[in-house]
């Protein structure tokens, strides 16, 4: 079994893949399995077709889900780091007393519809996903039909590029959080030269695997996550009340900490930053509330 470290006590990936059972669960899987030279059963993260294989076979094993499928330029999410998003998100709400009826609003459900995949399969949450690719949503819609999630799992489309929650809520929507993986990069050419970094660490040239998914509203923003995160967060404030959490995962420790003093100016009642680790990654929830200690308990 590969071995996955520091996930979330609740996340079923803690002690690694089951490569019998996952092929079991997804037989296609197989042709990706192969045993390396530390005799551990692994597949090649660098190849873009087993990495979607092996995320399916995740979730067909631990999910429930019987159907996931969308084209390969679009971005393969890795379902343990995903679902700890959702496991730590689930801390988050009970703790403020919210434990029943959660709808969640999934800013950038992207063709994968992995947030509420994994949201209702763990915690029979509901959402809403909005994106602003028709193309993905019809992707996404397809496979919360297949799998029978439709009266839990609603999309709906952002028409304005520039915009994250003005066109989506209205003044009577109301959400336990939202959730958000924002695009990182400031352009094609950044995502570009990470990749090229990513597939250098396992030990590939560029050229030889192109572990490259993810079309542009995915991975990158003009101006990149910062400019993204402050456009997140400023529009939050216009519907204080629509929402008890408003979350977002920050992948840079600098933007995490730019959006503390904003968040103050803008009458943020409360703020929390949630650090994750899987594997050598670190990254982090940041978290935020506008409502007073009256409105929570009335939520």
């Amino acid at each position: 079994m590969a071995t996955k470290s520091n996930l979330h006590q609740k996340n079923k990936h803690k002690k690694g893949y089951n490569f019998t059972a996952l092929c079991e669960a997804y037989p296609l899987l197989k042709d990706f399995v192969f045993v390396n030279s530390y005799n551990t059963e692994t597949i090649d993260f660098a190849n873009p077709k087993a990495v979607k294989a092996i995320n399916t076979a995740l979730l067909y094993k631990y999910y429930n889900i019987q159907f996931w499928d969308f084209p390969d330029d679009n971005l393969c999410p890795p379902i343990p780091g995903r679902v700890d998003y959702i496991h730590y998100l689930n801390d988050l709400l009970k703790s403020s007393g919210i434990a029943n009826n959660i709808n969640v609003l999934d800013i950038g459900v992207g063709a994968n519809c992995i947030y509420p995949l994994l949201g209702n399969a763990e915690y029979n949450w509901s959402f809403v996903g909005t994106d602003i690719d028709k193309k993905s949503l019809d992707r996404a819609e397809k496979i919360i039909k297949k799998n029978g999630l439709s009266e839990v799992i609603k999309l709906k489309q952002q028409k304005d590029a520039a915009q994250i929650f003005q066109g989506i809520l209205n003044e009577d929507d109301k959400f336990s959080a939202t959730i958000c993986n924002p695009p990182f990069y400031k352009s094609q050419e950044d995502a570009m030269l990470a990749n090229a970094r990513k597939l250098e660490g396992l030990g590939k040239q560029f050229n030889e695997a192109r572990n490259f998914s993810g079309k542009q509203q995915e991975l990158w923003y003009k101006g990149g996550e910062k400019a993204f995160l402050h456009t997140y967060l400023y529009e939050s404030s216009i519907f204080k009340t629509q929402c008890f959490w408003y979350t977002t995962l920050v992948s840079k420790k600098e933007n995490a900490e730019s959006m503390l003093p904003s968040l103050k100016k803008l009458g943020a009642t409360e703020i929390k930053t949630i650090p994750m680790h899987q594997g050598n990654k670190v990254t982090r929830i940041v978290a935020w509330t506008f409502l007073s200690k009256e409105e929570q308990v009335k939520w």
